[in-house]
């Protein structure tokens, strides 16, 4: 299975999104195709954001404005849940002692 995919297969496959929304969305940064020799693509995770967009515009009738604020905060959310897995990783491989100094200060909290 390839992750991807042209403009017209994004098209294709985003049956709400027009060629002129799609372009819109790159120009103002809401998506950001790859760039390879052969051209520009998307990736798998470009559709389903591409999804969300054409859900809120459409769907809960948002404007550009709106979009943008709203997939700013998905966006805010998604690193912030990077950012605890990469804590929860580090925690975990620290010596059982600290590990259990730390659980009790995250009780009291």
């Amino acid at each position: 299975m390839t992750d991807r995919f042209s403009e017209d297969e994004v098209i294709t496959t985003v049956t709400r999104l027009t060629r002129q929304r799609l372009g819109r969305y790159v120009e103002i940064d809401l998506v950001r195709p790859q760039v390879a020799e052969e051209g520009v693509f998307f990736r798998s995770v470009d559709i389903a954001r591409l999804e969300l967009l054409c859900d809120l515009a459409e769907d809960l009738d948002l404007d550009e404005m709106a979009v943008g604020i709203v997939i700013e905060l998905v966006d805010q959310l998604h690193g912030a849940r990077r950012d605890l897995v990469l804590l929860r990783e580090v925690i975990q491989s620290l010596p059982p002692d600290l590990r259990s100094r730390i659980d009790a200060a995250l009780q009291q909290g």
